[in-house]
């Protein structure tokens, strides 16, 4: 498959397959993709990506790489944990509507920074202030029923995290008209920082 093509010849399904297989190949070694100017230019006349990916700032969580995709491809919308607001939620629904894209896709990482922090300040009672305490107060919740005296409540938070973030996408009015009518589909998904894999969640 090219790397660009018509968005109407992309379903949801597809798209998914396509970010699964360049996975396998980002770790198996064998990626398709580099980034260099002439690809970049290739694209430069319009996009027609098949994904919107929702990440995290994290600097070792590069997802067109992880991915092995090329320029056009996928859309990617980064936060602290990803943590949405109206301005990345816009983005995803824009991504849908106005580029066509087929899967939006909601990446946890191992190790997650943000998360951590909010697993201590819900222990300890202390949250920090200003912005930064946004991100905990916006993550806090999925830390609800869970030990945080277990040595893996991290990963208990950043998989709970992740599931609050896909369904929260679904239940926006422009993204669940699209999954009624099987035109787009939300999934969540877990990076393994020394693995390179990538676990996709299944829904409950």
């Amino acid at each position: 498959m090219t790397a660009i093509r018509a968005a109407q010849a992309i379903t949801p399904r597809t798209a998914l397959g396509e970010l699964i297989t360049g996975n396998k190949r980002f770790v198996y070694g064998n990626p398709q993709y580099g980034h260099n100017v002439t690809q970049a230019a290739a694209t430069a006349g319009g996009q027609q990506p098949h994904s919107v990916v929702l990440g995290c700032i994290d600097s070792r969580v590069p997802l067109e790489a992880v991915f092995d995709q090329p320029f056009g491809a996928i859309c990617v919308a980064r936060s602290g944990a990803h943590v949405l607001d109206r301005s990345l939620i816009g983005s995803v629904e824009f991504a849908v509507s106005a580029l066509g894209v087929r899967l939006a896709l909601v990446v946890g990482h191992k190790r997650c920074g943000a998360v951590t922090a909010t697993v201590g300040a819900v222990r300890s009672g202390d949250r920090p202030g200003g912005d930064v305490g946004y991100l905990v107060e916006e993550i806090a919740p999925a830390a609800d029923g869970v030990d945080l005296d277990d040595p893996g409540a991290a990963d208990h938070v950043i998989r709970a995290h992740v599931e609050r973030t896909v369904e929260r996408l679904r239940e926006t009015p422009e993204l669940a008209a699209a999954i009624v009518a099987g035109t787009v589909d939300v999934v969540g998904a877990i990076y393994d920082l020394d693995t390179g894999w990538v676990e996709f969640l299944e829904r409950s």
